[in-house]
């Protein structure tokens, strides 16, 4: 597959940090004075850190790449030496990417005999590292990749369970009032800072809606986002939408997503949200259901079809 990736030239960096805060996906750090690409599968290739190279060390390439594969990232990174090594590690474990965070660690003391520097050492560093002030100022831990459970999946303790004489009203005997359980499995949802290589996304039902549409839908998160996983993008209002057709695309060839259920409004610039999803399904290898929701502006559904 053909993958956009941000390509550095050390030779050009100088080391000014101005490239860093605009990574909104903190895949790019400042390691031994230069600027690293610590993570493949943070990087989407936006090209947001473009603009802010004074140097114009920073350029995006296009490459056949395959899926991401961390052991394969691995052998780049222990080249860059030990802090940029931990850098790499640190990052997949504020992102809550276990399962990768376990293959590097292995990949490491299999190789310890042909590195040049400590595995202890490093493991040691990983294992106090935690999310730097800096990392905060820049966003990247509100775009911090998180799977948990919904609420609703939570159980109740003995004090939340219903008293059975007490009286119910029309309120709460409907659902209509108190509190309603969120169904989101995941965080971030937001379509530029979604990493489509996050494990949650693998073989999952995906909800693709408009910005608008929990918003008009009062059974949004019981009837349509239970046991599924969630995006989000505004299809008028959004810069850099190429970006979303690659996402699109990895999520349904890489992740290999079972179903695609796209929630839009009725207006008309809501369209393009389908066509985004067209577009991605007509360059993916996999084919998988797609489903189009229409909402209607007073919460009703107006139309679903399977396209």
């Amino acid at each position: 597959m053909i993958r956009e990736m941000v390509k550095i030239d050390e030779d050009l960096c100088d080391g000014c940090e101005q490239c860093i805060p605009n990574c909104h996906e903190g895949a790019l750090q400042m390691i031994d004075g230069k600027a690293r690409l610590v993570s493949d599968l943070m990087c989407d290739g936006l090209g947001a850190c473009l603009g802010h190279c004074p140097q114009g060390a920073i350029t995006i390439e296009k490459r056949e790449a395959e899926p991401y594969n961390e052991t394969k990232v691995m052998e780049i990174m222990v080249e860059k030496g030990a802090n940029t090594v931990v850098a790499h590690l640190s990052h997949l474990k504020e992102h809550n990417e276990m399962e990768y965070l376990g293959e590097g660690v292995r990949y490491l003391k299999k190789h310890e005999d042909e590195l040049d520097f400590e595995v202890r050492e490093v493991l040691s560093r990983v294992h106090n590292s935690h999310v730097e002030e800096e990392q905060l100022a820049c966003g990247c831990a509100g775009s911090e990749a998180r799977s948990f459970a919904p609420q609703s999946a939570a159980p109740q303790s003995a004090a939340a369970q219903p008293v059975a004489m007490a009286p119910v009203s029309m309120a709460a005997a409907t659902g209509t009032g108190g509190s309603q359980p969120s169904e989101l499995r995941q965080w971030p949802v937001q379509m530029h800072l979604i990493n489509p290589a996050a494990s949650y996304f693998q073989q999952t039902d995906l909800v693709l809606a408009a910005d608008c549409v929990a918003f008009s839908l009062g059974d949004f998160h019981s009837k349509w986002l239970k046991g599924k996983t969630l995006a989000i993008a505004c299809p008028k209002l959004d810069d850099g939408q190429d970006s979303y057709i690659s996402k699109i695309k990895s999520m349904i060839d890489d992740a290999k997503i079972n179903t695609l259920t796209v929630m839009m409004m009725q207006v008309p610039c809501c369209g393009g949200l389908l066509q985004l999803v067209k577009a991605a399904t007509s360059q993916a290898e996999r084919k998988v259901p797609v489903k189009a929701v229409i909402v209607g502006v007073e919460g009703e559904i107006l139309q679903e079809d399977w396209v």
